[in-house]
């Protein structure tokens, strides 16, 4: 007797939760085809922009998301000195109250980044080592053999094999059923808790064999930030490279709400949570230094721009950030080079570096050239609003063609075609492609959709 509708949907997805739940945290890792350049294009590292932006065709393409189905977004682009920044669509569908450019969005694991960049100061002072094992720092935190084998490097390059900790954090998902999600709405996790759920789960492969995503280890690089400077690494990380960053809308969020004009933030789950819900209040302890942080779009391009500058660590420590390994799907191709908490990709236009982030309700993606004079950084406001077929693969719509769209734009200055159903132009990558098929995925939240957290 065939299951009700409902019921074999729900089915579907929990029976491949374990791709979907890591996408929440994951880094950004756009769809091969549309990273790799073309004959004849620009190699990587090279660049090929108009050295100006098309202000009214940004402003076009962004307002083409809204019509597609996205309730809100905003952007800043950056050409040098030449700036644009929009918003498109309402913060609120209850009130249809519009979003604006210069709100405050939760950016999910952008904030890896962040916390490299902290722990990179460190090693720089002399008083951490990049090749040293994190039972050096943590003797009781990661036991045994393991311990001595996982060095610091492999935690920020996500080569530990430790596996995440999204699947212990929200144990429904696996069943498919986001009740986890919403009975952790006020719920704090100590860091410890969600190192001890990545810990118990299998590894993910040997120390240093393979790059798997893994938002554990980050939280442990902010346990080992603790450890040798004796303070708060949520604290920390505001002192040396927030604000030395010179960042005014950016902050690890003191309650469950944010400070500062927001929108709300959607998630659907891919369909098990409809209509979509609003989870802008949420306690993020179970992100913290993995993806806690929020941030303007326009600050994150000033992150990236002084990061990539040289202004916030010496040249060495900026090479060993940027000194990547290949981040492979399981059928083995490279879909980026994963540096220390940024990742590579090479268009038609150059190489661009960037993440992105993802929590319960909100997606960000972030890329600049190495020189940071090129940036793009857009926000969503509605997540997981892809719908999942009877074969468990995750179809793409008009919203992913429009992402699409926009950032091939904003990046490269290519007008990709914006149809229903199409992969966006060779020239950029989509913003938040979504996993390939969800039965594939070993592990949740493992696999990134695009560089994101729910992790993302």
């Amino acid at each position: 007797m065939p299951l009700p509708r409902p019921v074999r949907r729900r089915t579907r997805v929990a029976a491949t939760a374990t791709a979907v739940l890591l996408s929440l945290t994951a880094a950004a890792v756009p769809a091969r085809a549309a990273t790799a350049p073309a004959p004849g294009a620009h190699a990587a590292g090279t660049t090929a922009h108009p050295g100006h932006l098309d202000h009214k065709a940004l402003d076009k393409k962004l307002a083409a998301l809204h019509t597609a189905g996205m309730y809100g977004s905003y952007a800043a682009v950056r050409e040098g000195r030449d700036e644009w920044r929009g918003a498109a669509g309402v913060a609120d569908i209850a009130t249809n109250r519009p979003v604006g450019p210069q709100m405050r969005q939760r950016v999910g694991s952008i904030t890896k980044a962040f916390t490299s960049v902290a722990v990179l100061q460190q090693v720089g002072a002399g008083r951490i080592d990049l090749d040293a094992p994190i039972a050096r720092y943590l003797p009781d935190l990661v036991p045994g053999e393991r311990g001595r084998q996982i060095t610091v490097r492999m935690l920020l390059n996500h080569t530990s094999g430790i596996a995440d900790y999204i699947p212990g954090a929200f144990p429904s998902l696996l069943k498919g059923s986001t009740e986890s999600i919403d009975a952790n709405r006020y719920r704090h996790f100590d860091p410890e808790e969600l190192v001890r759920f990545g810990l118990q789960a299998a590894p993910t492969g040997k120390p240093g064999e393979k790059w798997s995503y893994a938002n554990t280890n980050y939280v442990i690089a902010g346990m080992l930030l603790q450890k040798v400077t004796g303070e708060n690494p949520q604290e920390y990380i505001t002192r040396n490279v927030i604000r030395k960053a010179g960042l005014k809308h950016t902050y690890f969020p003191a309650s469950a709400r944010i400070s500062g004009p927001h929108s709300k933030m959607y998630e659907s789950f891919y369909g098990l949570i409809s209509p979509a819900r609003d989870y802008s209040t949420y306690d993020l302890s179970w992100a913290g230094t993995a993806g806690a942080l929020v941030a303007t779009m326009e600050d994150v391009n000033d992150f990236y721009r002084v990061l990539l500058t040289g202004k916030l660590l010496a040249p060495a420590e900026l090479r060993q950030m940027q000194t990547t390994v290949e981040a492979k799907d399981e059928k083995g191709d490279v879909l980026m080079h994963y540096g220390l908490g940024i990742g590579a990709i090479d268009t038609v236009c150059g190489r661009f570096w960037g993440h992105t982030g993802s929590v319960w309700g909100a997606e960000t993606v972030t890329y600049s050239t190495p020189d940071g004079k090129r940036q793009m950084t857009i926000g969503f406001n509605r997540a997981k609003y892809q719908q999942v077929d009877a074969t468990g693969h995750v179809k793409p719509g008009p919203i992913d063609a429009a992402i699409g769209a926009f950032q091939a734009k904003a990046m490269c200055d290519n007008d990709a075609p914006a149809r229903p159903g199409t992969k966006p132009g060779p020239s950029a990558p989509p913003a938040a492609p979504a996993p390939k098929t969800l039965a594939e995925q070993p592990v949740p939240l493992t696999q990134p959709r695009a560089l994101v957290l729910p992790g993302r």
